[in-house]
């Protein structure tokens, strides 16, 4: 249930990314107008400049054999110089589309999550609202590929839109008022994980170890779809060791002490008919 929510904001999500990010970039433009920076700025301070050309590699470090994309500049964290359609035409493109990278990933992230939790646990959580479960005869959760989106109700949709809507609107509010803005920068962070201002390679990694986290995360999701829609059964069910890793080594060490006491048994029948023999 969980994850069909999710699914559909994430395309709601997307609509408000060249928003936010057009007025980034139009304050960053105005601001470099008035006070005469050059064009040529770091996404989160434009007062500090980018590696200078001569410095930077000249082949994309993802496919070494492949050049570097002119605006790929290693500014951006996760940035490998991947970007084999040239969709990143200029900085402002960049901008949007490392924003709507973002917000895909931290949505797939919560996907990749959602979606086993629901097949562990949907049923259960049912049983106890006495309410139908929304996981089907295989249980597999509602998707677009599996179906079943009809059984999710109808209020969910709405708060899952709501919900996004509420969050795209903060951000693009944040896009156009916090300086030196960064794709994706919420301000939020409840448990004070993100290192000061003063510890720019801390943010640096955390920034990173979040779009490689996001980006496996999407790749998961994908997976998790087709793998269920290809096998007819869940991903839990059909790979239980990965979501069920206690509960598998139980079964397999009860098979092991089932055997070995049936081996034991045979062992005694044989010694006591060898004894019994002679």
């Amino acid at each position: 249930m969980g994850l069909a929510g999710l699914s559909t904001s994430e395309a709601f999500t997307c609509s408000g990314v060249k928003n936010a990010a057009q007025h980034s970039v139009t304050k960053r433009t105005s601001l470099k107008s008035a006070t005469g920076m050059p064009e040529e700025g770091n996404f989160q301070d434009d007062q500090q400049p980018l590696k200078k050309q001569k410095d930077l590699p000249k082949f994309s470090q993802s496919i070494p054999f492949f050049a570097r994309p002119k605006e790929l500049k290693l500014e951006l964290a996760g940035d490998v110089g991947f970007d084999p359609l040239g969709l990143a035409k200029n900085r402002d493109l960049l901008f949007e589309y490392r924003e709507a990278e973002i917000k895909h990933s931290r949505l797939a992230m919560l996907a990749a999550l959602g979606w086993p939790m629901s097949e562990l646990y949907d049923v259960k959580i049912a049983n106890m609202l006495e309410r139908a479960p929304m996981l089907d005869a295989a249980d597999r959760v509602p998707s677009l590929f599996n179906g079943g989106m009809d059984r999710v109700n109808p209020v969910w949709w709405g708060f899952c839109l709501g919900l996004t809507a509420a969050i795209d609107m903060y951000g693009a509010s944040r896009a156009r008022t916090v300086e030196n803005y960064i794709p994706g920068d919420l301000g939020f962070d409840p448990l004070g994980y993100y290192p000061a201002e003063n510890d720019e390679d801390g943010r640096m990694k955390m920034q990173l170890a979040e779009i490689k986290h996001g980006r496996l995360a999407m790749i998961a999701v994908t997976a998790f779809s087709v793998q269920e829609f290809v096998s007819g059964v869940g991903i839990v069910d059909e790979t239980p060791l990965f979501f069920t890793p206690i509960k598998v080594l139980e079964e397999v060490l009860e098979e092991v002490i089932v055997d070995v006491v049936s081996a034991s048994a045979a062992l005694e029948g044989v010694i006591e008919g060898v004894v019994s023999s002679s």
